[in-house]
């Protein structure tokens, strides 16, 4: 189920602004905040929206993100084969061609892997 309210830190980063400048937006009737029982300001999801332009993306609960630099994009059929040098690590993902042509990820490009997995076995 998507979110329907934000706390002001997180409408603050989903807007690409400021903790203080969202505070001063909403001293000057900029953005539409309330309030909740602690009396912290909360901002209505449709809020951000409509100041984004935008729906808001949907982020995903994962706790294990790796970023890199995307090393080579192999789309064949359905599937599609990313490379991500992160670091030390090499990240090699399969996803649907349809995801990476919508990411339009080309080598050089800075992407995050998102591992969120309840198992993972190798064995030799």
């Amino acid at each position: 189920m998507p979110r329907q309210a934000y706390t002001a830190s997180e409408a603050a980063r989903r807007l690409g602004i400021s903790l203080d400048t969202l505070r001063r937006w909403d001293r000057q009737g900029r953005i539409r905040t309330t309030r909740d029982a602690a009396n912290r300001r909360v901002v209505a999801a449709k809020e951000v929206e409509r100041l984004l332009g935008r729906p808001v993306p949907q982020e995903l609960s994962a706790r294990n993100r790796l970023t890199g630099v995307v090393r080579n994009v192999r789309i064949e059929g359905l599937l599609a084969q990313v490379e991500l040098d992160a670091g030390p690590f090499r990240i090699v993902s399969v996803i649907t061609s349809e995801a990476a042509e919508e990411l339009a990820l080309e080598p050089g490009d800075t992407a995050t892997a998102v591992v969120k997995a309840t198992s993972i076995m190798v064995e030799r």
